[in-house]
């Protein structure tokens, strides 16, 4: 393996979708250089057998730079369409009646086929339908199992299997299409990190795909339905983080009520302990520009500000004309607000108080041990990773240097802030314990000779679950030096 590259200076961490204009072995590590520190795989679009060759290219970005690749496949999810229409459009003006029946005869200006039965049985008069992004607005004023009448009340043009939402009800569909089980089975035999689940309307929809997954991946419950917030918590229970997903979330949504609900997305996550992804349209002008709007850069830096785990990038890596400039900008941005000398402040605005356990706790004063003492960094062993998710919950003022046997663990924490994973070799007892904090903090540079560091881990080692070791150690400076000549 190549010789690893130095940690982030930022804590908070960036996630780059690949695509046409990403995903060759070379642009992805001119991506993960500018900044890029995991890569989101979009089901949504391309082929299995394209989506095989990127997962390839992330995983080769391994040995080149010696860094776990971290992995994120995000399911399509159930996503309702119209049908199709005689002339490839029709327009529908406001005011008038337009139906959507089950007749898949292509449309007109007075009807067209929903194909989705589902949404028959579940619609009641005064539901609203958006179409095309929210461009147009229907109201519901009859629905039967065949035919749902309705009245546009705003109009334009609308074409061929244009998206449609339905905000005001919880839509009795499964959380995985046939499409989505093809595709989770796929990233799974490809050994990916995380899952993203689309479109969660419900805790159930998050317990089944974690009985699919069967503890293979992490992960991800995507935050777009209003049906989602009133069950925020106990979806958050059954996930392993959580994305506030903007878009279909702003379509769905009126626009003014967006941060707001992301505030308190990022804030029940922080809460929570789970890790937390804010995405959609942060650097959207970079699709064409090579520069962002004041306004995108100041949303980037909110996010950061309110203690998001990771900041992500959509079309802006991976089909616009600037992928590896958005990351890099991106990465300005962060490492901009995380040099504020208020952002320590800001970012521990949200309380994040322990559970009674001794882990908790631990990860709590080891905090705080930092700060007193000056520390520089604070060195956690881990085999499921589940102490390092304690501890970048409290937001530490120094580095998170992780080391774990585990690939898969030091993969997963790709998206984690402030942690910088390593896989290496377990300690067999207290001293090797101690030693290994030191001479992988010197190595990692995270450290230097009269240098105190924070080391936490669990006796019996090797046992998942059990931190109960809070040590406090000084870098004498030799100690690599010493460990090769004996």
């Amino acid at each position: 393996m190549a010789t690893s590259v130095e940690p982030r200076s930022r804590k908070v961490r960036i996630l780059a979708t690949l695509g046409p204009a990403s995903r060759s072995p070379e642009m992805i590590e001119k991506l993960f250089r500018a900044g890029a520190d995991a890569f989101r795989v979009n089901m949504s679009h391309g082929a299995q057998a394209d989506h095989a060759q990127t997962i390839a290219n992330i995983r080769a970005l391994e040995k080149t730079v010696g860094r776990p690749s971290t992995i994120l496949v995000d399911l399509q999810g159930p996503k309702l369409r119209v049908g199709t229409f005689a002339d490839g459009t029709a327009m529908l003006r406001t005011g008038a009646s337009f139906v959507l029946d089950r007749d898949t005869a292509p449309g007109d200006t007075n009807r067209v086929c929903l194909p989705h039965r589902e949404l028959f049985i579940a619609l009641e008069e005064g539901s609203r339908l958006l179409l095309d992004d929210g461009k147009l607005v229907l109201r519901v004023t009859s629905a039967t199992h065949d035919r749902i009448e309705t009245k546009v009340e705003v109009g334009g043009a609308l074409s061929n299997n244009k998206g449609l939402n339905v905000p005001d009800v919880v839509v009795p569909l499964a959380a995985l299409t046939e499409k989505d089980r093809s595709d989770l089975a796929f990233a799974l035999d490809h050994d990916i990190d995380w899952v993203a689940l689309s479109f969660v309307q419900r805790p159930e929809d998050v317990a089944e795909a974690r009985r699919m997954i069967q503890g293979r991946a992490a992960l991800l419950a995507k935050i777009e339905k209003p049906a989602a917030l009133e069950r925020l918590e106990p979806i958050l229970e059954l996930a392993d983080a959580v994305m506030v997903a903007r878009g279909d979330l702003g379509v769905e949504l009126p626009p003014q009520d967006v941060p707001p609900m992301q505030k308190r997305i990022v804030e029940t996550a922080r809460r929570m302990g789970r890790p937390v992804v804010v995405a959609t349209q942060m650097l959207e002008s970079m699709i064409k520009s090579p520069t962002p709007t004041r306004a995108e850069v100041s949303d980037v830096a909110t996010a950061i500000y309110d203690g998001a785990d990771a900041v992500m990038l959509s079309a802006e890596s991976a089909a616009g004309d600037w992928p590896e400039e958005s990351v890099a900008m991106m990465n300005s941005i962060a490492t901009a607000v995380e040099r504020d000398p208020g952002y320590a402040a800001r970012v521990h605005f949200t309380e994040t108080r322990p559970d009674p356990t001794t882990a908790d706790a631990l990860a709590e004063a080891a905090g705080a041990i930092a700060k007193t003492v000056s520390a520089a960094a604070i060195i956690c062993f881990t085999s499921s990773g589940s102490t390092a998710r304690r501890v970048a919950r409290e937001r530490p003022s120094v580095p998170l240097l992780v080391l774990t046997p585990k690939l898969e663990t030091a993969r997963r924490l790709g998206i984690l802030w402030g942690v910088h994973a390593v896989r290496t070799k377990d300690v067999v007892s207290f001293e090797d314990m101690i030693a290994k904090s030191k001479r992988m903090a010197l190595r990692h540079n995270m450290a230097k000779a009269g240098d105190r560091v924070i080391v936490m881990a669990g006796v019996p080692f090797g046992t998942p679950g059990s931190t109960n070791v809070l040590h406090v150690a000084r870098i004498v400076g030799d100690e690599l030096k010493r460990h090769n000549q004996s």
